[in-house]
Order: C-alpha cells, then structure tokens, then sequence
C-alpha cells in the first residue's frame, strides 16, 4: 500500500509584492517566490510578459481567494516605445518583421494621437498572447505560423502620458484597465503616427492599490532568512483596502460564513465590500444587493462564531 503524499511547504497566507527581473517568465518569478517562502501554496495575479519587470503580486495561502480581484484591477505601466520596426510578438523579443520611416515628431503630434487612445477603446489582442480560442493557446497558434480572427475587446486607459519622444522613441505612462495588451498600444500609437513601433522596455508599476515602491526583488529575498521573508508578506485586506468595510456581530458572521445573505441595518455602502468579524478579523469578501443584504462572495477559513442564543 503506498503512503500518501506528503505535500512540501507551510501553510502560509498573505500577499508578496514582488519586483519581477527581466527574463523570468511570471510562473517562473512565482515558484522562486514560492521556493524562498517555504510555502504550500501560490498563485500571482496577472501575467507579465519575460521581457517585463515590476509588480507582480504573489498570493500564499488563503490569500490566493482574492486574486481574482487583483485581477480585475486598474493597473499602471511606464513603457518604452521604439518606432520605425514591427517584430512578430510586438516587443523586443521578437523577430522583425518590417520597417517603416519614422516622420519627423513632434509634441504636438504625438500629443494629438495620443489623445485618440485615452477613455474607452476597442483592442485586438496579439497573437502572441494567452488567452484562448477553440480550446488553444492563441500563442501557441502563433508560434506554429497560424494566425486567427480575434474579436475585439473593450478597454479604458484612463490616462495616457508622454514623458520623452525622440526621433525613433516615445516614452509614456499608461494607467489602464484590466485586459489591456501594452504591446498592442504601443502598435496602434505608432500607427496613429504613420509609422510601424514595438514594445523595447516595460514596466508594470502598479496593481490596483499596490505599487512598485513596496515590492521586493528575488535576489533581495534570497539574502533574507526565511522569517524575514514571511515578515513582508502583507494581510490579505490590504488587496481591498480601498473598499467599504463593514463590522458583524457574531449572529450576522455565523450566518455568512455559511453562505447565506445577511441585512446589515444603516448600512450605506455599494457593491463590494470587506467583512470583518466582531474581534476585527477579516473574513471575506462581499457585495451588498439590490435590496440592501450582504451575500459573500469570498470567505476565509476562519473559526466559524456560534449564533447568539
């Protein structure tokens, strides 16, 4: 009879804000995180491309429950980008394609192309891309040469800013939506400026409230000792620090931890909203309904309060 496996790593919970290097894919980044943390259990929150560095949030434990709502953040981007070349992936990485003269630039112009991208658009993701279609990998399509239909999809760049431009750059700051490709921007920038342009440089420097300033490299972690490793790891609230909390007594908490809505009275908040228990623990993650209870949507494997008699 064979011996059950044992699993490898502690149960530990929290978010890592880590400074992804160059190179590492975001898988690769997770699993040295995962390794230096000793930790059973890992997830991050939006893939970064290997040729991007910066914010790439890790999950430990509990706390991979709510990275889909990292997912779903706003996120901001400090971008590279070279005109005059289209390479097949749309960053430095891949093979060029075509050249195209770059016209003369100007602020004025880019200004004014600029301000075409701004507010809500519509994108063609890339090929080289992980989303899927027909059950495929739209990468793994591009890199046996066939290309496919993609449908397009909404987006809002929120705001759209030029730091420099030179005759064959631009430099830009992008806060955008979630499901925004930077690489396609950067393509449709260039062709708003009569020119062909690719990605060079990318960094991701903020994740809804986090940012690029807290974030730890892995070659910082693996001169730490394992405790002071575990010591950066944030509470998994501070992913949702930004929306209403709201406090249960203990028959509201029972209840909720088992599923069901509960109607907080006086209560003015909307949408999403984070659950704490009467002692002040955080316990999940709500949305408050049309007719004003609370349902979860997220829990936490807490000790579960009895009603009140």
């Amino acid at each position: 009879m064979s011996k059950p496996r044992r699993r490898k790593g502690d149960a530990i919970d929290g978010i890592l804000l880590l400074d992804k290097s160059p190179g590492l894919t975001s898988n690769q980044a997770l699993q040295q995180a995962k390794r230096l943390l000793a930790a059973r259990k890992a997830g991050h929150t939006g893939s970064l491309d290997p040729l991007a560095t910066g914010l790439l949030p890790v999950c430990f434990g509990e706390a991979t429950k709510i990275s889909a709502f990292l997912l779903d953040s706003d996120k901001r981007y400090w971008v590279l980008v070279r005109l005059g070349t289209a390479t097949a992936t749309g960053d430095a990485e891949g093979e060029i394609l075509t050249r195209k003269p770059v016209p003369k630039p100007s602020r004025e112009r880019i200004e004014a192309a600029l301000a075409r991208f701004r507010g809500e658009i519509m994108q063609i993701p890339p090929m080289y891309s992980a989303l899927k279609q027909g059950g495929q990998r739209l990468y793994d399509l591009a890199r046996q040469g066939i290309e496919v239909e993609r449908p397009p999809r909404r987006v809002v760049i929120h705001e759209l800013q030029l730091l420099d431009f030179g005759p064959d750059f631009l430099e830009l700051e992008v806060f955008c939506s979630k499901g925004t490709f930077i690489r396609t921007l950067a393509e449709d920038i260039a062709g708003a400026l009569d020119t062909l342009g690719h990605v060079e440089q990318l960094r991701r420097t903020a994740v809804g409230d986090f940012a690029i300033d807290d974030a730890v490299t892995l070659e910082a972690l693996a001169e730490m000792p394992l405790a002071e490793r575990r010591a950066l790891l944030l509470p998994i609230d501070r992913a949702v620090a930004s929306w209403p909390e709201v406090r249960l007594g203990d028959e509201m908490a029972f209840y909720l931890l088992r599923g069901q809505p509960v109607l907080i009275p006086k209560l003015q908040a909307e949408g999403f909203v984070r659950l704490y228990n009467r002692e002040g623990a955080f316990i999940g993650v709500g949305e408050v309904l049309d007719d004003g209870r609370v349902a979860p949507r997220r829990l936490f494997n807490l000790s579960k309060p009895k009603p009140s008699a």
